[in-house]
Parts: C-alpha cells; structure tokens; sequence
C-alpha cells in the first residue's frame, strides 16, 4: 500500500526556520508532481510549493524567497526559512503518482503541524 509520511513539524520562533520532509514507500512506478500545501484553523487548504518531475518548482507569493521544495527518489523536502506567525499551520504534502494501489492518483500524507511563536 502507498502512503507519505511526513516530519519535522515543530514549534520555532519567528524568523527561524524548519525543515519539513516526506517520503512515499510502498510499490512506486512513477511519481510526477509533488507538494506541500497548508491549512491553518478557519481557512482553506493553500498551495504552498510544487516540484515537477523534472525539477521545475512553484511558489504561492505569500512564500516566495522564504521557501524552498526540493525532491530526491521518493522524498518531498520544504526548507521554510524567516517564518512568520502567519505561517503556522498544518503542513501537507502530497504527491501525484502511479503505484501498486491502483491508477495514477493524488496521494495525501496525514499533517504535521508548524506553529511560529514567540
């Protein structure tokens, strides 16, 4: 079965920085997208990166010169450096792949929570 399991979540203050990391195990054939998206309490599930299979990356603006996605194998990474309070949230990462479990589908991992306080 194919699952993403993420880490690295925590508390930091602001103007720290995190490294979050997720990996896909399971029978993999063929991972193309992958992302981090966020959601912080009382707001919608936001992009926040993506990487393509061949490396091309995107930001969300709010994130832009802060963030940075990078992917290796079957592992997502999201270095957030100078983070805001506004940045906490729970932390998603998600991968569009083709696998064992059945057709090519978006995979989600279970959250982990990044909390910037003082």
């Amino acid at each position: 079965q194919v699952q993403l399991v993420e880490s690295g979540g925590g508390l930091v203050q602001p103007g720290g920085f995190l490294r979050l990391s997720c990996a896909a195990s399971g029978i993999i054939f063929t991972i193309y997208d992958m992302a981090w998206y966020r959601q912080a309490p009382g707001k919608q599930r936001e992009l926040v990166a993506t990487v393509t299979r061949g490396g091309t990356t995107n930001y969300a603006d709010s994130v832009k010169g802060r963030f940075t996605i990078s992917r290796d194998k079957n592992t997502v990474n999201l270095q957030s450096n100078s983070l805001k309070p506004e940045d906490t949230a729970v932390y998603y990462c998600m991968a569009d792949l083709y696998g064992s479990d059945g057709p090519r589908k978006n995979y989600w991992g279970q959250g982990t929570q990044v909390t910037v306080s003082s």
